[in-house]
């Protein structure tokens, strides 16, 4: 019976910044994918000399359906995500089986952080976003800029709220 009761989980969560733009493609059936590598770092301590060193771990993200993300993923922004591990392989143009592993995940599971789309705010989901079509160019192309509404004062947020409101 335990056997039935037994689950699997298959999460990751993951915050790193991006190695290069992300590419925007579309399937024979118009369906948007967009991939991108994210680099993590972790610190660990030499053995042999007791120095600390950074290493650098790159994972390759596929996202579906998200057809606006190439506007605001880019390369060196810092991001945080929460997807799937995939892995598949297939057949290189010499013939040779390959095999890849991917974090798979969806739009409204990325935040942008420190900048991004400019509050740290999730990336848009397909549904219209900023841009009137989908954009799948090089970064170096001139491309629409969305209008940016100026930084409001600290003053507005305050809302006269003290303290002594504060339940707890």
């Amino acid at each position: 019976m335990l056997v039935n009761m037994a689950r699997s989980v298959n999460k990751v969560i993951l915050l790193g910044n991006l190695g290069k733009d992300a590419e925007t493609r579309f399937t024979p059936s118009g369906i948007s994918v967009s991939k991108f590598s994210l680099a993590t770092a972790r610190r660990t301590k030499d053995q042999q000399s007791g120095e600390w060193k950074d290493i650098t771990d790159w994972h390759n993200v596929v996202m579906w359906r998200t057809e606006n993300v190439a506007n605001y993923l880019l390369k060196g922004k810092q991001i945080f995500l929460e997807g799937r591990i995939e892995s598949r392989s297939y057949e290189d143009k010499e013939g040779q089986k390959k095999y890849i592993t991917e974090v798979v995940c969806e739009a409204n599971n990325v935040v942008l952080l420190g900048g991004g789309a400019g509050r740290g705010d999730s990336v848009p989901d397909s549904s219209g976003g900023d841009f009137a079509q989908p954009v799948s160019m090089p970064r170096s192309a001139q491309r629409p800029q969305p209008a940016v509404a100026p930084a409001a004062p600290a003053d507005e947020f305050n809302q006269g709220i003290t303290d002594d409101d504060v339940p707890f």
